[in-house]
């Protein structure tokens, strides 16, 4: 269980940096505020499957309610950041 909410910390975190990085040389006000909103809903998404997880349900069924929430916002089976461009 502590393996997932790391894996999902990193997933953000790191996600969080290359939007940056990217969002600063490459976009305009408009992407870059898209990109700031869908970080916001992915981490409301990530903090929802933590706290899933300290609630004691299991991991299976955390991992689903995270698909659930990051469906059309994001990628793969862990709500990985979904670029437009």
């Amino acid at each position: 269980m502590n393996k997932l909410i790391a894996t999902l910390i990193s997933t953000c975190a790191l996600s969080l940096c290359a939007v940056t990085a990217m969002a600063a040389t490459s976009h305009g006000d408009k992407e870059t505020k898209e990109d700031i909103a869908r970080h916001r809903a992915m981490a409301a998404a990530h903090e929802g499957a933590a706290k899933c997880l300290e609630s004691g349900k299991k991991e299976d069924v955390c991992n689903k309610e995270l698909q659930a929430a990051c469906k059309g916002l994001a990628i793969g089976k862990y709500c990985g950041m979904k670029h437009e461009h």
